[in-house]
């Protein structure tokens, strides 16, 4: 039978929680890593026992943790994305800097900029990890400040796949309020060279030939807040999804607005529709129907809690035309909690399970596609991803 593995990542630890196929009744492990922030664990598609999680303080820096257990036991391989032998950064500030044009991962003072003068580059942490699916030793890795990094050795060495932050455009790029973070990693499992990312706020961004080169994809988006609402960079991307069976259709959460692309991000429209509000951090796609999509509204980018305090998840069964609200088993007032990026995801048994966390501390599940809901965890810390992995 079949069995459900949640990787919850929190400020103050990591969580995974466990079920049958029935997906009833839980069991919580954790936490692991205790007091550290785990910004994001993710498992990898093609060996069930190898999970990555991203590890970091203020204090210590970023570790790269690895288990080859299904998070019975972890170890740093050789040090997230700096070279350090603990896998975190040394020195006074706690950040290294690079230099990416050698592509060495080494630890130098500066970086050569794009105007050709010079300017540190400082990396602070990773904030998504995305295991490829040809190969469990090879891991992308999403950072602040906004760049891509790829170990082939299952996180014991990093590349940077510089071509995207050497691109013409590098110089327009801004901090969004969480800062200038790439925390978005999908790849094409039909087209090994694709590799769609998202940079807050930045934009979008897709490479056809495995990272060497990068085009921006942010043509339709509209950002009223910047000086051009219409610019080919700056747009604040919240996240994107992508179905497996369609990796020309994706779908956007932006700061303001529902996006969807039919064309690998060539040309966005809006599929707001009649959501109570466009602005929301998580979005995600159902596992066997790929134009149903599921999105958390919040009131606003000042008041980042559900409108009326109220918590809901809205579905789209027509790929962003028409939407649902969904509140079985949700908080129906009083409830100003928020569900951040990476905190919503879906399993892939036959009755599609739906999962997201809050940053209150608790985690909920949906077994039957959104239609009911119910908490498997709460009084967690302020929950920062959700990822789930599927077992046979």
């Amino acid at each position: 039978m079949s069995s459900v593995r949640v990787l919850v990542g929190t400020r103050k630890g990591a969580f995974i929680i466990t079920s049958d196929g029935q997906r009833k009744n839980w069991d919580i492990q954790g936490p692991h890593f205790n007091g550290w922030e785990i910004y994001h664990l993710k498992g990898s598609p093609l060996d069930p026992s190898r999970i990555y999680a991203s590890q970091s303080t203020g204090w210590f820096g970023q570790v790269i943790q690895r288990s080859n257990d299904g998070g019975k036991t972890w170890e740093a391989p050789g040090g997230g994305v700096t070279p350090s032998p603990q896998g975190f950064p040394q020195g006074e500030s706690n950040r290294f800097v690079y230099d990416t044009s050698s592509e060495t991962g080494k630890p130098l003072t500066t970086h050569q900029w794009y105007d050709g003068t010079q300017h540190p580059w400082e990396f602070k942490r990773v904030w998504h990890l995305e295991p490829s699916f040809s190969d469990p030793d090879t891991v992308y890795a999403g950072v602040e400040d906004a760049a891509l990094f790829r170990s082939v050795d299952g996180g014991r060495s990093w590349q940077e796949l510089a071509g995207l932050r050497g691109h013409g455009t590098g110089p327009k790029w801004q901090p969004g309020a969480g800062g200038m973070c790439l925390h978005t990693i999908i790849l094409d499992r039909s087209n090994p060279g694709r590799i769609v990312i998202a940079i807050s706020a930045a934009g979008a961004f897709r490479t056809d030939d495995g990272g060497n080169t990068w085009k921006p994809i942010n043509r339709g988006l509209r950002s009223p807040y910047i000086p051009d609402p219409t610019a080919e960079v700056g747009h604040c991307v919240h996240h994107i999804a992508m179905h497996p069976s369609r990796p020309d259709a994706l779908f956007m959460q932006k700061h303001w607005d529902v996006m969807r692309s039919e064309n690998a991000g060539e040309l966005w429209e809006e599929v707001s529709g009649n959501l109570p509000t466009d602005f929301g951090f998580a979005i995600d796609v159902h596992a066997h129907e790929p134009e149903t999509v599921y999105v958390v509204p919040i009131k606003s980018d000042s008041e980042h809690f559900p409108l009326d305090g109220k918590l809901r998840v809205y579905r789209s069964q027509t790929a962003g035309n028409e939407w649902t609200e969904l509140s079985k088993g949700l908080p129906d007032r009083h409830c100003y909690v928020d569900v951040l990026r990476d905190a919503m995801a879906v399993d892939s048994l036959d009755s599609c399970g739906v999962y997201f966390g809050t940053t209150g501390g608790q985690v909920y599940a949906s077994a039957d596609a959104g239609e009911t809901w119910a908490a498997i965890a709460e009084h967690l810390p302020p929950v920062l991803s959700v990822e789930v992995q599927t077992l046979s």
